[in-house]
């Protein structure tokens, strides 16, 4: 079945709110305060870890975790109420973002109120007799997707956000850990009340099957691979095979999250600094403007180097300075407004420009009818004199951080910094 896709998905980007972490406050309330100033950097889609209820036994740390929740249908008392949250999500549309909520549908806490009214929504560990811990998780069991009722559950307790807060889509935790024919079955139902933006976390390759009920899935082998090629001084043929592998897997049929962090990266692998070094902001602007939609995590714009605990309350270090705020601005505007940056559009085309650097730069071309973004990327550790011999690119181009204008009929030569990089618009 091919579902209708929200047109403004295309030129989206995602901003990833960790609450608990995000104020001292840790509130709906206390986070609204930043709307003005995610606006402002260019944020178009605000995405919220769990807001429910957290389970109590078995719960990790002092606060326990976001994903081990013990209602679908409730705010937890740490971060507001329901009525705070649906405020909040009214003065978002206001100032034109999309809100997505973080849904897990894989396992709940232990003291969720389906063990109560429902105990055959869950497996059964068959040494135990009791719930089945997921994976290895001891404060998280496992539901029951051979359960009938507990689909129809799971997928009303989705639609109640839709329709209370009227918020525009879900970040699917765990997705491929749930078997795909249920996405299907809850995208059916939910269609019937609003089309949403449907986001998985499961990798676009791994996992590609995964688009045919979501319109976009994560970046893991790309992310975990680039952070091997620059810790251990990889060819930068490796980066290349990547991205041929994504754009053969994944191609116009949905739409890759790019990302240097997250909230799962940051706490249990480190911080995009301690992953990528000098080469992070690279990276990053490769996200904005590849194929796809980038995504952004709390603190990035600061920037944050500090890895957050997950269990404890552990509030990110704002100093007032937001000094990558411009940087993001520049970038997530780029990509909202033009129409070369289209993730997942058949209508838009990236070229791989040939270069005198191949080996060390990574230089595109995206095109749409008449709008154009050049990108070029030092990937390496050395300054590197970049001369591009294709003769695809024509034209007057501006750089978007400096509005600098060449003319690529007489300069195509261009100097890079050391993990450098120029991005222009025709």
């Amino acid at each position: 079945m091919t579902y209708k896709k929200a047109d403004w998905i295309h030129n989206s980007n995602v901003y990833e709110v960790n609450l608990r972490q995000y104020t001292p406050e840790g509130t709906i309330n206390a986070f609204a305060k930043e709307l003005p100033r995610l606006k402002d950097m260019g944020v178009t889609v605000l995405w919220f870890m769990p807001i429910t209820p957290i389970a109590q036994k078995n719960k990790k740390g002092s606060l326990g975790s976001y994903y081990a929740c013990s209602s679908y249908t409730a705010v937890s008392n740490e971060f507001g109420t329901l009525e705070d949250f649906k405020n909040l999500v009214q003065q978002a549309h206001q100032m034109g973002f999309k809100v997505i909520m973080d849904w897990v549908a894989n396992h709940t806490g232990w003291d969720h109120e389906w063990t109560i009214s429902n105990p055959e929504f869950y497996k059964k560990d068959d040494t135990t007799g009791d719930f089945k811990i997921a994976s290895g998780m001891d404060d998280i069991i496992e539901l029951d997707y051979s359960n009938k009722e507990m689909r129809l559950a799971m997928i009303a307790a989705m639609e109640f956000w839709v329709k209370e807060c009227n918020i525009d889509g879900f970040r699917c935790d765990l997705a491929a850990w749930v078997q795909l024919d249920f996405w299907l079955q809850a995208r059916a139902a939910l269609e019937k009340t609003k089309t949403l933006f449907w986001l998985a976390e499961c990798d676009g390759i791994e996992n590609a099957n995964y688009y045919e009920a979501f319109d976009a899935c994560y970046c893991w082998t790309w992310m975990h691979k680039t952070e091997e090629f620059y810790k251990q001084h990889r060819d930068k043929k490796m980066l290349d095979g990547i991205l041929m592998h994504y754009n053969f897997t994944v191609g116009d049929r949905g739409m890759v999250l790019w990302y240097t962090t997250n909230h799962d990266e940051n706490t249990w692998n480190g911080t995009e600094y301690e992953k990528y070094g000098d080469a992070a902001l690279a990276f990053a602007v490769f996200n904005c403007t590849w194929n796809g939609i980038p995504l952004v995590y709390s603190g990035q714009e600061m920037p944050n180097h500090k890895r957050l605990q997950f269990f404890d309350k552990d509030v990110i270090e704002w100093n007032g300075q937001y000094r990558l705020h411009n940087f993001y601005k520049i970038l997530l505007q780029l990509h909202s407004n033009n129409p070369a940056l289209r993730g997942g559009d058949p209508a838009v085309t990236t070229h791989i420009l040939h270069t005198n650097a191949d080996a060390q730069v990574l230089c595109y071309l995206r095109h749409n009818i008449d709008d154009e973004v050049l990108v070029l990327i030092n990937f390496s550790d050395r300054p590197v004199e970049c001369t591009i011999y294709d003769e695809r690119l024509s034209g007057t181009f501006s750089n978007v951080f400096s509005n600098e204008k060449i003319d690529t009929g007489t300069q195509r030569q261009f100097s890079l910094a050391p993990w450098g990089y120029v991005v222009f618009e025709k």
